[in-house]
């Protein structure tokens, strides 16, 4: 039987809240479960440390593929998970849940609307709010709105004609203060549908007003030394300020829409569909389409719209979409969301189908790195306004110790990847002193001036390390050898990582997460860590050779030999004065002998 690499899947599962969702070697759906931490949750089932029972065991042996939708909370991944188990009711799934297993909190359509807790939603006009994942934080939160908002909890018929015949009294609601007795007119309807107002904003997470007015409250009863009461309000004003009564994907007021999101590549689309029915996803799926003729998003998106109402059976009167398509449906409602609960249904859609496109441009470029290249070039070329892909780029950086010992080096990258064999570094010849832009224009003037001799080839892109100075400098070398214009060539200044071109005023941004600035960063790098390691070999031998260079009857060429010989002082120190004349006279080996070891000398000197 086939094993299943659970390590390979678990490289594509994010840490994110989300449904995992199990298939078979039949890719039948086995199981569904709900994570706040996808990755760890999944792995946790494949890791041989923890103990797990014998059907556990059976499933996980079961397991050929592992799917996963990404929502924004773990709330959201309980409510997901329960509206996939009631649709598909995997195998491993024993407890099927129904519609009745979260509660709702009921605004009654009705006069003096009263407020309680259902798990039945009747179409009577009445508002709807959740479902409630958490039964205790919607008592807590029902709790609240009694001790804040003096609501009727009797069924009466509160209509006008009633209240003003006089049919009703006031109960024992009204004598503890849990009512303002609106079925004697105590309380008038427009005070009472003002506290309603209140309330729901408090249950749609608008609560700013609502806990303004609890601290003037709570202010007004500290400066009276009412403790008690100020004790109530500050703990109203805790409990709202700290709970979220929303979830981003059930929604009572959207009923029945499609949501459908996109993300593009050169040759690839990948297309995200969630179905929304009473407010809960029951479906969910991304699909990959292979562009043939470049078609356009809106193509695109079209196709998948279609394909995936019909696998469906899709008869949803709204779909809600990233732009507008041009799809003439008198019957169906195109929606492009700016704000609201659909916009984040809409984003939820877009979260999904932004990972689906990564997990599958990770899993090509890993089969086939060639394709990474070309993509990376393809984005390069847009990014810096080439004509041309970049397959061959050349990085100048300049080094220096206090206007001493200036280098420069050159690193070459073919085909987004270093070429170390075609490094190369520069002893500055024709400047003196810490002159960085003469420096500059020196390398670049060497490096193409042998370039053109020898005819291997100018690069698409030259990149500066610095602003407009080396920039300059170095465009007046290119424009000495008459390749000005055949080549592109852009500074990177290291403070804000501004790109400059030459002539342009302004720099040009890149995004920081930018895979074209990632490389220019690398080449950047890299040629500073080249040319750092020969500066710093060259500063060392120099300092050496000074050294040397101090005992007397040895000049800078005899120094520089006798290090080419022996490669370091300390083995000129340890040398003997006859090893010493294999390359100096012997009476520059009694000097050196005479200026390491004095003691020694002053001894031989006695006898």
């Amino acid at each position: 039987m086939e094993k299943f690499d659970y390590k390979e899947a678990l490289k594509n599962i994010p840490h994110k809240p989300g449904v995992y969702q199990y298939w078979d070697i039949q890719n039948e759906l086995i199981y569904i479960g709900k994570a706040k931490d996808l990755r760890n949750r999944v792995g946790s089932y494949f890791n041989k440390d923890i103990q797990i029972n014998a059907k556990t065991r059976v499933l996980v042996s079961k397991i050929r593929n592992i799917t996963f939708t990404i929502v924004d909370t773990e709330v959201d991944a309980w409510l997901l998970e329960n509206s996939m188990i009631k649709k598909h009711q995997p195998r491993y799934n024993v407890m099927l849940k129904d519609d009745k297993t979260y509660p709702w909190i009921i605004i009654k359509n009705e006069n003096y609307p009263r407020i309680f807790w259902t798990r039945r939603i009747i179409k009577d006009g009445s508002k709807y709010l959740g479902p409630y994942a958490s039964v205790s934080m919607m008592h807590t939160i029902l709790g609240l709105i009694k001790e804040t908002y003096p609501l009727r909890t009797c069924n009466l018929a509160l209509t006008r004609q009633n209240i003003e015949k006089g049919k009703f009294k006031v109960c024992l609601e009204y004598q503890l203060g849990n009512c303002k007795g609106p079925c004697q007119d105590y309380q008038s309807e427009a005070d009472y549908d003002h506290n309603i107002s209140e309330i729901t904003d408090v249950l749609n997470g608008k609560i700013g007003n609502v806990v303004r007015n609890l601290k003037s409250d709570l202010d007004k009863a500290v400066s009276e030394l009412n403790f008690e009461l100020a004790h109530r309000l500050k703990r109203k004003q805790d409990l709202l300020e700290n709970y979220q009564s929303k979830s981003t994907v059930v929604n009572s007021s959207i009923t029945d829409v499609d949501v459908f999101s996109i993300a593009s590549e050169e040759k690839y689309a990948f297309v995200n569909f969630l179905k929304v029915m009473n407010g809960t996803i029951t479906q969910t799926q991304t699909i990959e389409l292979k562009k043939r003729l470049d078609e356009t998003d809106e193509e695109l998106l079209t196709i998948a719209i279609t394909e995936f109402r019909t696998r469906y059976n899709s008869h949803s009167k709204e779909i809600i979409v990233p732009f507008n398509i041009d799809l003439e449906d008198s019957s169906i409602k195109f929606t492009v969301p700016k704000l609201g609960e659909k916009r984040k249904l809409l984003d939820l859609s877009q979260k999904n189908v932004m990972f689906f496109k990564k997990e599958k441009i990770d899993q090509y470029e890993k089969l086939n790195p060639e394709v990474r290249t070309e993509r990376l070039l393809t984005l390069m070329m847009k990014d810096l306004r080439l004509n041309q892909l970049p397959r061959h780029i050349e990085c100048f950086d300049n080094s220096n110790f206090q206007g001493k010992y200036p280098v420069s080096a050159i690193v070459v990258f073919r085909d987004g990847k270093p070429s170390k064999k075609d490094y190369r570094h520069f002893n500055v010849k024709t400047v003196v002193g810490p002159d960085d832009f003469a420096t500059m224009e020196e390398a670049v003037f060497r490096r193409y001036r042998r370039v053109l001799d020898e005819d291997t080839g100018l690069p698409q892109l030259i990149i500066i390390d610095g602003g407009k100075g080396q920039l300059s400098s170095a465009m007046k070398s290119l424009k000495l050898l008459g390749i000005e214009k055949k080549v592109t060539v852009i500074g990177i200044a290291k403070r804000l990582e501004e790109l400059y071109y030459p002539g342009d005023q302004y720099p040009m941004y890149l995004d920081k997460r930018s895979e074209t600035l990632k490389v220019i960063q690398q080449l950047r790098d890299e040629a500073h860590r080249f040319g750092i390691t020969f500066h710093r070999k060259k500063r060392d031998k120099g300092t050496l050779a000074t050294e040397l260079e101090l005992i007397e009857g040895i000049g800078k060429t005899t120094a520089e030999k006798l290090l080419k010989y022996f490669k370091s002082v300390k083995k000129i120190r340890e040398a003997t004065e006859t090893e010493l004349q294999e390359v100096v006279n012997m009476k520059q080996a009694k000097a050196i002998t005479q200026y390491f070891n004095p003691a020694v000398s002053d001894v031989m000197g006695l006898q």
